[in-house]
């Protein structure tokens, strides 16, 4: 009999951010997937779930940072085929994730791959780190009828400025390469005085901005989130 394949949400960073049913599903693992990029060795979302992990056998996966998947389908497609011997051998495979499995996530691939194969598949959702911020510094992102927006900071430039521009409240995710250009952004639609950076939230080395515009020009690592507000303007 066929083993299980779950994803698996760890939340941004901190281990007690973990569901119960994400818990159970780590502790009962007999393999646990963590994925982790080209450029470093370890895998962040293995260092939040190591608390729960017992005798399972870990899986390193080395995936790139996909803006193309057709251009890198072949390792995902390697990946996935390496998963699926697993739960052929009947064992309970465990796929960790950051945040929520199903929101920009290296999962949502593997998912896709999988979900036409006769694979058994639960999905247990996590905390994503936009709301986990917004609790952490006491932010609401919404409020009554809001417009929320939510936007990947390694948009077309063009395209974050016109999100921008329709929104109330604004998450902007992954702010990293590009964080000068965001302020200028922010800046054009007064969105930026109102303006928090939180970057690898719930970890070791978290780093929180209230004055985005003084940090402009700082080194950020890829887990740095902004959420603001569209300013009032008194007449």
């Amino acid at each position: 009999m066929d083993g299980k394949f779950y994803g698996v949400g760890v939340g941004p960073g901190d281990p007690e951010l973990l569901t119960v049913k994400a818990v159970n599903a780590i502790k009962n693992a007999d393999v646990i997937i963590a994925p982790k990029t080209e450029k470093k060795d370890g895998s962040v979302a293995l260092t939040i779930a190591e608390p729960y992990i017992l005798d399972a056998e870990i899986i390193f996966q080395t995936f790139p940072m996909v803006k193309n998947f057709d251009e890198s389908k072949e390792i995902f497609v390697q990946n996935t085929n390496q998963i699926l011997d697993f739960l052929h051998a009947g064992k309970d495979v465990v796929f960790l994730t950051l945040g929520d499995p199903m929101f920009f996530s290296t999962y949502i691939y593997i998912f896709d791959l999988l979900k036409n194969s006769g694979a058994q598949i639960e999905t247990i959702a996590g905390v994503p780190a936009f709301l986990a911020i917004a609790s952490h510094i006491g932010r609401p992102p919404a409020y009554g009828n809001d417009i929320v927006t939510i936007i990947p900071a390694t948009a077309p430039k063009d395209k974050i400025a016109d999100a921008l521009k329709v929104s109330d409240s604004t998450v902007l995710m992954k702010v990293y390469k590009n964080f000068a250009e965001i302020v200028n952004l922010l800046d054009a639609e007064n969105m930026l005085d109102d303006a928090v950076l939180v970057s690898r939230c719930g970890l070791d080395d978290e780093k929180i901005f209230n004055d985005v515009r003084t940090h402009r020009n700082e080194t950020l690592n890829y887990l740095s989130t902004i959420l603001t507000r569209r300013a009032k303007i008194e007449n």
